[in-house]
């Protein structure tokens, strides 16, 4: 079981890394707009995932819902909070900001529902909140203020996405389900931003939006759905910042961003304090 989870909490972490550096491809070099792409990428992860649970998952027995409003809702405030984020954030720093507070709230509710960190992940915990602070100390390569509240408001709402569907026993469907309650809000949001934002959708643009919706969104959340059936609500936290170090690595090897003495430093305490609050873990007390 241990094995499981391991194998998919790291497919999960790379489609995650994936979608930081899609999303920063289509926004930065290919010039789409914001609300296109999480349009775009909300429809196609809701197409995808209607057809794989229909042929997948058994069908729903009378009274059983997939997904819930609550569930779109948190989909939603993330994906769009993301994308308008990463219009001034590279993907390396993007992901530290989203990440650093999906950990704050996903910990915030494993505290509150009474489990008991180790010494050894408190610190790698305070190491990971370290590199976060040193990335936003005053300087040069600091994140854009209005970027980097965009990116802490989705990672909260990821947070919350996480923590309601640690109990899903149909990853899946919950995950379509989700998805197409999150598609209506996607299109009005759409309609609403056509007075203030021209939309572009450039060809290769489209194509990285409908990858990101239905390759590392779609299928990513499903495994991830998964992959949290082997964790407490403190190591599906701490786990997920090592997507920062691999979207850093993706950013300059693939988009030709900077590595900067920052990132590498923030990158390498952050990366040091995953290892150590996994290597901590024990199983949440009651």
């Amino acid at each position: 079981m241990r094995a499981r989870t391991a194998a998919l909490t790291g497919l999960t972490m790379l489609a995650f890394a994936g979608n930081s550096l899609l999303c920063r491809e289509a926004l930065g070099r290919r010039g789409m707009d914001p609300v296109s792409f999480t349009s775009l990428r909300v429809l196609s992860g809701a197409a995808l995932l209607a057809v794989l649970a229909r042929r997948l998952d058994r069908p729903l027995d009378r009274g059983e819902r997939a997904g819930s409003a609550a569930g779109a809702a948190a989909l939603f405030a993330y994906a769009l909070a993301f994308s308008l984020a990463y219009v001034t954030l590279e993907a390396g720093a993007g992901a530290l900001l989203l990440f650093g507070a999906v950990q704050a709230t996903m910990l915030a509710a494993g505290l509150r529902a009474g489990e008991r960190p180790t010494a050894l992940q408190w610190g790698g915990l305070l190491a990971a909140l370290a590199g976060l602070v040193h990335l936003l100390l005053p300087g040069l390569a600091a994140p854009d203020p209005a970027g980097a509240a965009l990116m802490l408001l989705a990672g909260v709402a990821w947070g919350v996405y996480s923590l309601l569907g640690r109990g899903a026993a149909r990853p899946i469907a919950v995950t379509a389900g989700n998805f197409l309650g999150a598609a209506p809000l996607a299109l009005v949001a759409s309609l609403a931003a056509l007075p203030v934002v021209a939309p572009r959708v450039p060809p290769e643009g489209a194509l990285l939006a409908v990858a990101s919706g239905a390759v590392t969104s779609g299928l990513g959340y499903s495994l991830w759905y998964l992959a949290l059936r082997g964790h407490t609500a403190t190591t599906a936290a701490v786990v997920q910042l090592s997507v920062p170090v691999l979207a850093a690595a993706g950013g300059v090897l693939l988009l030709g961003e900077a590595a900067t003495s920052r990132l590498v430093v923030a990158g390498s305490l952050v990366l040091g304090g995953v290892a150590a609050a996994t290597l901590g873990r024990r199983e949440a007390r009651p």
